[in-house]
């Protein structure tokens, strides 16, 4: 029994209170707050007073980190103002051969489509052989006519060699001197009717009216032609062609005869320089356009019915001219970059009048003497610093040439 005491007397003061495990826990809790609370006072210290204290910053040398920009002082110049506008080619004196005579059997045509002719040359012959014979019938005619022409001059001569020896008289040598009037007569007549029928044979060859280039060609041997034929020949005279340029009416009102043209014809680079000869008095009520009509000397490559863009030359305007590159545009329209005095870009609103080879020409915006961002403009931000840099005359847009 005693034994049994002890042992459990001894276990009780083995054992913890129950109350110890809760009283460590809370001095964990209170020890880890703490631990917190100076972990935040640490950070506070460290970082809070240094972000109270005013942040300086290394300046960069000037210019180390400013964009560079060119830009380009355009000034004004007198450019030849230009519109353009589309039309057809053709000849400009186009000459329609038909048959001249009495037409017939075409026994054989002498020229092709494409072939260069001169002035009264032979283009096709129509067979004579009845028109032959009536010549020859009336030269014999003719020879006829001036035997009795002699005849009678010789029989005058011998009667007035006789007047003065009574054998004729006064009466006999007139009638004598009208027999030889009339003989003269008759031969004149004759002459006058071969030469007519002459002509007409002549005229059943069908001849270039001009030298000129043969357009097309419509007869063929063995074709019976006459005055009702219509056309078998068209002849472009001297081989000038022209484009009828169509242009709006207002273009047409600015543009006059002289003026120079530049014409590219459909499916060809080549650019064929001319001048406007003809300025079309009317406008076509249906589409508003007129016709200016651009003389050009003769090219294989000008086809008359071919289609070609045409530039014309309608005065000129001075203002600023500026590479395409500087130009920019958004929503509201087209508009530059300029430097000021403090070097920053400042966006400027413009209005382009006509761009071509030699730049865009302004037509209201800029007076001329503004630093113009030549580049690299639509990576720049209104009133954003940068270091202007001069472009080289190379460089800077040259003035339109007329």
């Amino acid at each position: 029994m005693n034994y049994e005491s002890t042992s459990i007397a001894g276990d009780r003061h083995a054992l913890p209170a129950p109350e110890a495990t809760p009283r460590s826990r809370r001095r964990a809790v209170i020890v880890g707050i703490v631990v917190l609370v100076l972990v935040a006072i640490g950070a506070w210290w460290a970082f809070g007073r240094k972000s109270d204290a005013p942040v300086t910053t290394p300046k960069p040398a000037a210019g180390a980190a400013l964009p560079k920009v060119t830009v380009v002082v355009p000034g004004k110049e007198t450019v030849g103002r230009a519109v353009t506008g589309t039309g057809s080619l053709a000849a400009r004196r186009e000459m329609p051969v038909g048959v001249v005579g009495e037409g017939g059997l075409v026994t054989g045509v002498l020229v092709e489509a494409g072939s260069w002719v001169a002035a009264g040359q032979v283009l096709a012959t129509v067979d004579r052989s009845v028109q032959a014979q009536t010549a020859d019938s009336l030269s014999a005619q003719v020879r006829v006519a001036r035997a009795d022409a002699r005849i009678a001059q010789t029989e005058l001569d011998r009667s007035q060699q006789l007047v003065a020896r009574g054998f004729v008289s006064k009466a006999d040598i007139d009638r004598k001197t009208a027999t030889r009037d009339a003989a003269n007569a008759r031969v004149l007549v004759a002459q006058a009717q071969l030469a007519e029928t002459q002509a007409r044979n002549r005229r059943l060859d069908i001849r270039a009216p001009a030298a000129g280039l043969v357009l097309t060609r419509a007869v063929e041997p063995g074709q019976v032609v006459s005055s009702g034929s219509g056309v078998l020949f068209r002849i472009a005279m001297g081989g000038q062609m022209e484009m009828r340029a169509q242009l709006s009416e207002g273009d047409l009102a600015s543009v006059r005869a002289g003026v120079p043209a530049e014409v590219v014809p459909v499916g060809d680079t080549r650019v064929f320089r001319g001048q406007v000869w003809q300025v079309s008095p009317v406008i076509d009520p249906q589409t508003r356009q007129g016709i200016a009509r651009i003389a050009l000397n003769y090219d294989p490559a000008l086809r008359p019915g071919g289609f070609a863009s045409a530039r014309v030359m309608a005065g000129a305007t001075t203002a600023p001219l500026l590479p395409e590159s500087a130009v920019l545009s958004d929503d509201k329209g087209s508009y530059v970059y300029i430097i000021d005095a403090q070097n920053k870009a400042v966006r400027r609103d413009i209005r382009v009048a006509e761009v071509s080879d030699e730049g865009a020409l302004i037509a209201s915006g800029l007076l001329g003497d503004e630093r113009v961002v030549a580049s690299a403009g639509a990576f720049l931000n209104p009133g954003q610093q940068v270091v202007p840099v001069r472009a080289a005359a190379s460089t800077t847009t040259a003035p339109a040439k007329e």
